[in-house]
């Protein structure tokens, strides 16, 4: 097979942060040239370490070649001058300023390369004053508010699983890179990118201020100061053999639940039709749920859920996901080399195109393992003589089939940046995000999920309603949709089917997990689907195997619909080459396993070693959540080697800890954690958070306080950096924060905000200037329901007085 990014030459400068996105470009085809220092990377060496392998480079670094380049030297610089001239990008995460000090920086290398997309990612990003900060994965989660919402009430507020900040940002700069490299080709100008991980966490992982979960509708809208009950949102039920979660969020899926409880008296009242009713009245129904699920094993439950309409998923541990007879029928882990001599059960990799997994191929490089090698000339890729200077997306047409926050945020990302994205809708079945505890208000996630878009009102299930759709198809770019596996074959919208009409089309379908293996038909949602792959049973205290913390947040919808992004832009850039599109599937599952990938590759080969961390960082100390001063108030700190530990010592006044021999190196400060962190407490219990945090990031130590979701709107750095930007509605009471870009771009300009369209708002527009219907063809389809506009339109509403 062919991959999308077949002839994309991507040089990888990255050391850690960010790794991921060139193996996620490598995955999809292009040839990733990972350049390495003298002695090698520092992530080499990263932890876990099993048998001298790192096992997060050994995953991060897989299908790339690898050379070795001293940038301090005449020769070494000489030579990647070289190999950018012959790059189409290049990414790097060097210390802000570190390239430009040696002459190697971007605006030095682009004057060569003119073509080159260069993109810069850094904790913080190229500007403002958390520029030279150091951004540990800790530290990221405190500062973006994932934090602030994790853990509970009362206690010390809990950090996510390790892995899923790099991965995330890996996506981000993916994206990013790819976008820029679309528009050189349309344009034949290069681009500079810069890339904040702070603010791709904040925007990406689970933002506050963007599209949420349908469970949204039960919490509260004031931001409280205290972290929520979140046990209530996904609730986790023990069973036989363990536990299981549910989620209780359409009408019908709580209809189901209503009668396998027995129709129960106390809530057959409609109001419990509604989300936040069952919300208040977790108290009273949980317990009956509790009662009834305690005689069955997780098996059973979860095929009585799909009997019923319930959706139920186990909560696996990584020993059982490792196991799991699905995960291996689908291929979404296999057993692969990681390194010389070194096989292990791997997640193989996000995507699959055109039927087959864009995953694993090549083991990580060793150090300098293709110096020698000869790079084969590439077919250089002709350049268009597009404008420039407009949206890099601007000419290509979505049609958008998505629903709730995945489907929101997949085509968000086109509409954000100038594609033509057209969102179908039926009124017979509506998008979960359109629920909203203001009635006929527009809830805000399709204020966020929908700017940039129109609104078609179409019965896709009628004959004419079908033509139309297919008619539309002939002329569109992609199409996006995210229902179970076969639905789109059901509704006569195969990708077989589309390709005959429009060769070009690039379809894109998109489960929780997948169309093959057992689980293929099973219901699901971002709570079921990190439940079923590990991260839920590591995001819990480690005392209390009950009490799961992972409720607050619908990862990995947002994030995996950057994922899908990535894939479904290099299929279009793979198309300027081929003439033709292709299908594309991902599964929801896949992008879980990915992101905790060190700790399901550790757990398989050292079994029973991988457990809950809670705030403890195994392989670093002192490192957790410290008490600060004020009301819930808390610091994270993360000592991961002996420069920060003696620049600590001295923010301490302790110089003499630097000596102990207790503290003298890593292991010896792990061992004698405790000690440690009491160091930490007893400094930290005093100040403010924010005050902390920056006097030990001036010195060279990682720090972050931890920030509530209003914080962040306005935390110094994001307002330098222009973070957010502002949304509004017709229907809003007050304009929304709202994500602004996706990066800093040199040249590309930052997403309009045109505000989200009514279900169905653009009906008429659309079939008019797309599809020739004239206002006689269009009234008699609006009267029979095929077309379906706002109810304000007039031919609804003489519909409406006639009957």
């Amino acid at each position: 097979m062919t991959l999308p990014l077949h002839g994309v030459r991507v040089l990888d400068l990255t050391d850690g942060l960010g790794e991921s996105a060139g193996r996620y470009l490598a995955d999809l085809g292009a040839e990733v040239i990972r350049v390495e220092v003298p002695g090698g990377s520092r992530s080499r060496s990263a932890e876990p370490v099993v048998d001298g392998v790192s096992i997060p480079f050994a995953l991060r670094n897989a299908n790339k070649l690898g050379i070795v380049l001293d940038l301090e030297s005449d020769a070494g610089r000489t030579r990647l001058r070289e190999l950018a001239s012959d790059a189409d990008i290049l990414i790097e995460s060097h210390r802000p300023g570190w390239l430009a000090e040696r002459g190697m920086g971007p605006d030095e290398i682009r004057a060569l390369a003119t073509e080159l997309v260069w993109v810069s990612v850094s904790g913080f990003g190229q500007t403002g004053p958390y520029r030279d900060w150091i951004a540990t994965e800790q530290v990221l989660y405190a500062l973006s508010g994932v934090l602030s919402r994790s853990g509970a009430p009362g206690a010390e507020p809990l950090l996510p699983p390790a892995g899923l900040v790099e991965e995330s940002v890996g996506a981000h700069v993916a994206w990013a890179a790819l976008l820029a490299y679309h528009r050189r080709l349309a344009s034949g100008r290069g681009e500079t990118v810069d890339l904040s991980a702070f603010e791709a966490i904040v925007h990406g992982f689970d933002p506050g201020f963007g599209a949420q979960g349908s469970a949204a509708a039960g919490r509260s809208e004031d931001f409280p100061r205290g972290r929520p009950d979140a046990a209530n949102f996904y609730p986790v039920f023990p069973c036989k053999d363990g536990h299981v979660r549910i989620c209780l969020l359409a009408k019908r899926q709580w209809r189901g639940m209503f009668e396998w409880l027995g129709a129960p008296d106390e809530f057959a009242d409609p109001k419990y039709d509604t989300i936040p009713a069952r919300f208040a009245a977790a108290g009273t129904l949980h317990p009956l749920i509790e009662d009834l699920f305690a005689a069955y094993t997780q098996a059973e439950l979860v095929a009585e859920g799909a009997r019923r309409g319930v959706p139920v998923g186990g909560v696996h541990t990584l020993t059982e996901v490792l196991a799991t007879e699905h995960f291996a029928a689908s291929g979404s882990l296999v057993d692969a080399e990681i390194a010389p001599g070194v096989r292990a059960r791997v997640p193989s990799g996000y995507v699959s195109v055109a039927g087959e997994r864009a995953g694993i191929r090549t083991r990580a490089p060793q150090l300098g393992e293709h110096n020698d090698l000869q790079l084969p000339t590439r077919n250089p890729r002709t350049a268009g003589a597009d404008d420039p200077f407009a949206a890099p997306l601007a000419g290509l047409r979505v049609l958008d089939l998505g629903v709730i926050v995945f489907g929101a945020e997949l085509s968000r990302q086109f509409a954000d940046y100038g594609a033509d994205v057209i969102k179908i809708e039926n009124a017979n079945f509506p998008d979960g995000l359109r629920q909203s505890k203001r009635g006929a208000a527009l809830a805000a996630s399709v204020a966020w999920g929908h700017r940039n878009k129109r609104s078609l009102g179409l019965d896709l299930r009628s004959p004419e309603g079908a033509d139309l759709f297919r008619r539309l198809v002939a002329d569109a770019d992609v199409v996006l949709a995210n229902f179970k596996p076969g639905t789109l074959a059901s509704m006569g919208f195969s990708y077989e089917s589309l390709a005959e009409i429009n060769p070009r089309i690039v379809v894109s379908e998109s489960s929780s997990f997948g169309s093959t293996g057992p689980w293929r038909s099973r219901l699901g949602y971002g709570p079921l689907v990190r439940a079923s792959c590990g991260v839920s049973a590591l995001w819990r205290y480690p005392d209390n195997a009950e009490l799961l913390c992972d409720g607050q947040t619908v990862y990995p919808d947002h994030i995996a619909a950057h994922v899908a992004a990535v894939a479904v832009l290099a299929a279009l850039i793979d198309r300027r080459r081929t003439g033709r599109g292709t299908n594309l599937e991902l599964a929801q599952a896949d992008t879980a396993l990915t992101q905790l990938g060190s700790q399901l590759v550790t757990e398989g080969l050292r079994p029973g070693t991988v457990t809950a961390p809670g705030n403890t960082d195994p392989y670093a100390s002192p490192s957790g959540v410290y008490a600060c001063a004020g009301d819930d108030e808390w610091c994270v700190v993360s000592v991961s080697n002996d420069d920060e530990w003696a620049a600590l010592c001295g923010v301490l006044g302790r110089p003499d800890l630097s000596e102990d021999s207790r503290f003298a190196t890593a292991p010896q400060r792990i061992a004698h954690r405790a000690e440690a962190d009491a160091c930490v407490a007893r400094w930290l219990v005093d100040r403010d958070p924010r005050e902390a945090a920056a006097t030990l990031q001036a010195a060279g130590v990682p720090a972050g306080a931890m920030l509530r979701l209003p914080e962040l709107l306005t935390d110094p750095h994001l307002t330098a950096r222009r973070t957010y930007t502002t949304i509004g509605h017709d229907l809003l009471p007050a304009d929304l924060p709202a994500t602004a870009r996706v990066a800093v771009f040199g040249e590309i300009s930052d997403p309009p905000a045109r505000q989200a369209p009514l279900a169905g708002e653009q009906t008429r527009q659309i079939c008019a200037e797309l599809l020739g219907m004239d206002d006689t063809e269009i009234d008699a389809l609006v009267r029979s329901g095929v077309l379906q506009p706002p109810a304000t339109d007039p031919a609804l509403r003489s519909a409406v007085t006639a009957g």
